[in-house]
């Protein structure tokens, strides 16, 4: 992996980390741990923000921790600190030492098992995670300024702003257990925003948007984030409520997400051995449409999701979490499996890079494609409130978006709700489009679905 250089803004090295790790273990050995588990980290950024033509606000972060847990049997403790000299990491130890001694033993808990555990050569996996932004306060005042800046110029219906933003972040870490592993890695990750206002008075609309990557490079410029921020808040003036009743729902790209992420969490091994999810029992059970197909690769360069172990250090693999609509696999921790009885999946820490796409998809089903295909219905651009219950799988949201008459946007609609239950969106899902947008970990088109409760007049 690329190592961390002090010139790129750290203050520790990756041979000072590797040391505390190393040194934290043999505390805890020393002590009578049967195990122990450590992390160290450190991170650095700069984020701006300006509004209306005017500076607003500069935030430095420089953070760093380590973090111990320590195993009698199955009894465990945790124990941090962000003071690293020798005292404080016995001090720390002997913390988290005293909190095992007087825990109840749990039989799931425990280091995963050696054969789980990433390899050196798992380790020395370069995914180009790290790409350093060397920008200043200043610099990053005048990206955000462009990009407001192009926001307000696109129309003069565009009448406020909330402000645009620059952060540049970037981290390291390593990390180790007992039973032999060690790693870590930089990484880095670069922001750049636009939120106007279109409109005056009651009839103000607000919209944003945003680029963020691993590299700043590849970022979308300030200038086309801040038109396309306004060119959304304008379509979105003149928005009126519609009647209430059943109508299909094609979810924009990246609100679409959102159903995936759903999906992760439903099968993930925290929700599961509580009995707190709508899929219980869902392994080779078919959950989604026959043609939609979800995978995970978490070894792609530069991924938003890329990691070549866990947060256990458990080596990760590309699968297939979903095939033909039917359930492949779970997302389980080395705990949560087992207490469920099963083997880890390498996600302590969740879900690496995810693609829900259809096997019906086109390369041309654009997003003008998909509105013809939705025909008569409700087209989401945004979601308001947390209206998602995980254990039923109830689903009701505030929306936002456009009526679509014909395969064409009539008009703009807010101040609905839209309603069903995720078992029933996920079977119902009609198609997908080839307009993929990355959210994070996770990448899907729109995604239509047959039929929803709208609540609107």
């Amino acid at each position: 992996m690329t190592r961390p250089r002090t010139d790129h803004g750290f203050a520790y090295s990756r041979e000072t980390f590797q040391q505390l790790v190393d040194d934290t273990l043999a505390l805890a050995k020393k002590m009578g741990a049967s195990d122990a588990g450590a992390e160290v980290s450190e991170g650095v950024g700069l984020s701006v923000s300006v509004r209306m033509g005017e500076l607003e606000n500069v935030e430095r972060n420089r953070d760093k921790s380590l973090g111990v847990s320590v195993y009698l049997g199955q009894s465990r403790g945790n124990a941090s600190t962000s003071d690293f000299s020798a005292a404080a990491l016995r001090q720390t130890v002997q913390a988290a030492y005293d909190i095992a001694r007087f825990t109840a033993a749990d039989p799931a808990a425990g280091l995963p098992d050696a054969e789980d555990l990433a390899s050196p050569e798992d380790v020395a996996r370069d995914l180009d995670l790290f790409h350093p932004w060397l920008i200043d306060a200043a610099q990053a005042a005048e990206v955000a300024g462009r990009c407001e800046a192009a926001a307000l110029s696109t129309s003069k219906r565009i009448t406020n702003s909330e402000g645009g933003g620059c952060s540049a972040q970037q981290s390291h870490f390593w990390a180790g257990n007992t039973r032999g592993f060690r790693g870590g890695y930089a990484s880095s990750r670069h922001y750049l925003s636009a939120a106007p206002i279109a409109g005056r008075g009651r009839g103000m609309q607000r919209d944003a948007w945003y680029s963020s990557m691993r590299d700043a490079a590849e970022m979308s410029s300030p200038e086309s984030v801040g038109r396309y921020a306004a060119e959304r808040a304008l379509a979105r003036l003149n928005s009126r409520r519609v009647p209430t009743g059943e109508v299909p729902v094609l979810f924009e790209a990246p609100v679409a997400s959102g159903l995936l992420g759903s999906l992760v969490g439903a099968t993930s091994g925290g929700a599961l051995y509580r009995k707190a999810s709508f899929l219980l029992d869902s392994l080779g059970q078919p959950v989604l449409a026959p043609h939609v197909d979800v995978r995970e690769d978490p070894h792609v360069r530069k991924g938003k999701g890329s990691a070549p172990f866990d947060d256990e250090g458990v080596r990760t693999r590309a699968r297939q979490v979903i095939e033909a609509g039917v359930v492949q696999g779970y997302f389980l921790s080395s705990y949560s499996a087992r207490k469920l009885g099963m083997r880890t999946t390498g996600h302590a820490g969740g879900a690496q890079n995810l693609w829900m796409t259809s096997r019906l998809t086109k390369a041309g089903d654009d997003l003008d494609t998909m509105l013809r295909r939705l025909g008569r219905g409700l087209f989401v651009t945004e979601l308001m409130g947390q209206g998602v219950n995980a254990v039923t799988g109830d689903y009701s949201r505030g929306a936002a978006g456009f009526w679509v008459e014909g395969g064409q946007i009539a008009f703009p609609v807010h101040e609905v709700t839209i309603a069903g239950n995720l078992r029933d969106m996920f079977r119902g899902i009609v198609a997908i489009g080839a307009d993929v947008y990355n959210q994070g970990s996770r990448s899907v088109g729109s995604v239509l679905i047959d039929h929803m409760k709208l609540a609107g007049e």
